[in-house]
This record gives C-alpha cells, structure tokens and sequence, in this order.
C-alpha cells in the first residue's frame, strides 16, 4: 500500500504538530508519524514532569524551612514519593492527550503511529505501507546519551532522565554522573526529597559552558543544602555492588570510590537519527548524529528540513518551536527568516534558577570588542530579601561602542521570568539606555535591571 500527501512530518514534538496545523491550514494533505508517545521530550520525560518535580521538591524544602518564617509545623517533612510522581505523571498525561487529541481532530492530516523509515529522498516506510511527499520535515528529538567509554557501565543498573521518573521512594544514595543541566536538576531534587547526593564531573567545575563565577555560585548553593560535588573526574568507572554500584572517581581529592544505591546518567543528548534510514535518503550528518542543516533548517536534499532536537542547532523547547516558526515563515508567508538571527536564551531550573541570555562574559571577551560590564548581588534585591532567598547575582556585559547588551545572567529567585526583560530588549536591538530609564514594578525582581544597566562600566 502506497499513498501520497503534499506534506510529512515525522515525529510530534514541539515543532511538528503546530507545523502541520500551519501546512494543513494552508490546505495540504499532511502526513504526521509518531512511532511513541506524541509531545516529545517536553511532555514525556522533560520540560513538564521535571519542573512538576521541582516544584514538589520546593515545597519540602520550604517546609522544612517553616520556622524561619515564623511558621510552625507538627511532625517531620516526610516525602511521599508515589504521590509525587503520580502528580508529574498526571501533568504529562494530560499535555499528552490534548495533543494528540489535537491532532486526531485535524482536518486535512493523517495521524500514522509506527516507526518511519527512508526508502528514496521523497518515500518512507511506516509499518506495512510507504507514503511519499515533495516536503518531508524530520523532527525526531533526541534521547539520553550513554556514555560507553566509561568502564563497567554495562555491568550495573543506571538511570536515565526517563527512568528515573518511575521510581518508588527516594534513593539512599543518588550519584549523578554529570554536572549540567539535567543533573543538577536531578541532584537538587532528591537531596530535597531526602537522599544523600553525590555529583560527579569530569571537568574542572560544574556547568562548564557558564562562566566561573556562576559555577562556583551554584555549586555552593548545592553544597549548602548538603550535596556533594565531585569535580575533576578524569576516570570514572562501575562495577557492581550488594548495596548499588561502586562508582570509581579519580578525583583531586576526596575517596577515590563511592557507593551509591542508584546512578543517574546525565552526560548530554544524542539524536533519534540512527534509525530513519538516512542513508538512503543521502541526508548528511555530523560526526554526533545530527541533522546537518542551513540557516533556513534545510537539509543537503532539497524539500527535506530538520527540526528541534535532532538538528543540533538548540536542542530546548523554545527553539524547537522557534525552528517552526522559521519554517513556516520562510514557506507559507514569503518570510526569509534565519537561525542565526535566534538570540539564545535558556535557564536553569535549579532552586534558583539560572536565567541566561546571549554572550558569556567569556564570549563577550574573545569577541575582542571595547566591553562595559555590571553585577549585583542578590542581596540588594528586594523581592529576595523579603522572601530570605538571597543567594546568586545579576550581571549583564555590553558594547561599549554600540551601547548594546551582549549578554546576561541572573542568578537567583525569579532570574527565570526577570532575564526576559533583557531578552526583549536585546530582540527588539535597542540600547542598554531605553532599559536604564524605564520604571519597573516595586517590589520585582526586574526592578533592578534599569540600576543594574545604571552601573555598567569599563572592564
């Protein structure tokens, strides 16, 4: 059986479900294959069920933190971990169903659940048919990288960011093994939901791709709530134990060997590409597994685009839907919009978070360009103070000659929400100056942006 559509997306991700909203409104007949569950990473074992995590993690903490406040509880802060991770999945769930109901109910597409395959540049395999398209759209996300050049991994049970969300009750141990992102988050987690933590990095120092300062700050936040950090892990390897795993850490410093009860993998992301078939199609790939694509997210072969995860060019949420938007722009609306005009912007979600946009102080540096540079602690922060929650910074670096933000950091309650004043003042390319005089809202956190702009001098 043989059928054709002006259009295929494949996977039902952030990006492909609104691209085929927007291809389908257009009046093409759309193919959508979805081989899992339809919301991607977000909605399954992202975005959605950690940040519900999280969120119940702050909950226990402030709890326990109840008499600071001048509020008292009776008994102990116990965590009913079931009920927990019965909250989160009942939060991806829900997402799930809306869209896949969404797309179920979408004129002019045809919803196929299997696995798609390339046969020609212009045909793919889905189950026991093949369909063939002028336009085909990859959005295949991506999936936790294990890391096989650490000896003994295939000799113990580890965690994954997926697996992980199926856990009963708290570990008595938990080592992450990976100081980023996910980690972090994982490690904050469940040192609040009562397990003893362990991070081990290879590298010098957590986040890497942050600048020092920002390291030091958050993994002494971490430290403070009783997390132990293990840097420079330049050999790690596992072997099996009665009580978990030994995990071997040739550190600086510290025991040389741990013995965790459970390992988190948390060493990056590799792309769901090694089973399209793109070989057949002749797409090109770089030496990680992902997409190779232009500034328009078009692929060596013409009438085929990657979006989202697999194409290397983000790999969050808003840029996946940000890759849609580029799309769709550049197809349907004569736009000629471009990736490398994405200003990047992310956050941490530790507690606090870590808001980020542009340039590190670092980049901003090697750019060679005359710099202006401002930090302030958030200790002279209102909203922090009035809430006890102090710790981290703020800090922005500029063009000295342009009077443009580079690039920002906030460290801190709300630096999540607050860093987006300084990203829509960077999108819309106005000088630092416009937010130096405007009148935020008392008591914010974004109210010290225009003093924090105020005390930008030279470096």
């Amino acid at each position: 059986m043989s059928r054709v559509f002006d259009a295929i997306v494949i996977g039902a991700g952030q990006a492909g479900p609104p691209l085929a909203d927007r291809l389908t409104a257009a009046g093409m007949m759309v193919a959508l294959v979805e081989r899992h569950f339809f919301g991607g990473t977000c909605v399954n074992t992202g975005c959605m069920p950690t940040k519900t995590l999280v969120a119940s993690a702050r909950v226990a903490h402030q709890a326990r933190r109840a008499a600071e406040y001048g509020v008292v509880l009776n008994g102990d802060v116990s965590i009913d971990l079931p009920r927990v991770m019965a909250r989160a999945h009942k939060v991806t769930e829900a997402s799930r169903g809306n869209v896949e109901r969404w797309l179920d109910g979408m004129k002019n597409l045809t919803v196929l659940r299997g696995h798609a395959r390339f046969e020609r540049p212009d045909t793919l395999r889905v189950n026991d048919e093949t369909i063939t398209a002028p336009r085909i759209f990859l959005n295949v996300g991506g999936r936790a990288r294990i890391p096989e050049d650490m000896p003994g991994i295939g000799d113990i049970n580890y965690l994954s960011n997926t697996s992980i969300l199926e856990l009963a009750a708290p570990p008595r141990h938990l080592a992450v093994i990976g100081g980023s992102y996910i980690g972090l988050e994982y490690a904050q987690m469940f040192r609040r939901f009562g397990s003893k933590v362990t991070i081990v990095e290879r590298q010098s120092r957590l986040i890497a791709r942050e600048d020092e300062d920002i390291s030091e700050a958050i993994r002494s936040i971490l430290e403070g709530e009783g997390i132990t950090v293990r840097t420079n892990a330049e050999c790690i390897a596992f072997a099996p134990h009665a009580e978990g795993a030994v995990v071997k850490v040739d550190c600086t410093s510290g025991d040389k060997e741990i013995v965790p009860s459970h390992v988190l993998l948390a060493v990056g992301r590799r792309p769901n590409t090694d089973d399209l078939g793109l070989e057949q199609a002749g797409i090109k790939t770089d030496q990680h597994g992902y997409i190779i694509v232009d500034d328009r997210l078009a692929t060596n072969v013409p009438g085929i685009w990657a979006l989202g995860d697999c194409n290397g060019r983000g790999a969050f949420t808003h840029t996946a839907y940000n890759d849609f938007e580029i799309i769709a722009a550049n197809l349907l609306d004569g736009a000629q919009r471009r990736v490398s005009s994405r200003i990047p912007g992310y956050a941490l979600f530790t507690d606090p978070p870590l808001g980020r946009v542009g340039m590190t102080d670092a980049q901003a540096r090697a750019s060679g360009r005359p710099l202006l540079i401002s930090k302030r602690p958030m200790t002279r922060v209102g909203r922090a103070v009035e809430r006890d929650e102090t710790q981290g910074f703020m800090k922005v670096i500029a063009d000295a000659d342009t009077r443009r933000i580079l690039g920002a950091a906030i460290l801190g309650v709300g630096g999540d929400e607050a860093i987006h004043g300084v990203l829509d003042l960077m999108n819309a390319d106005q000088p630092f100056d416009t937010l130096k005089w405007a009148v935020p809202i008392h008591p914010t956190v974004s109210e010290l942006l225009p003093t924090l702009v105020g005390d930008l001098k030279p470096i």
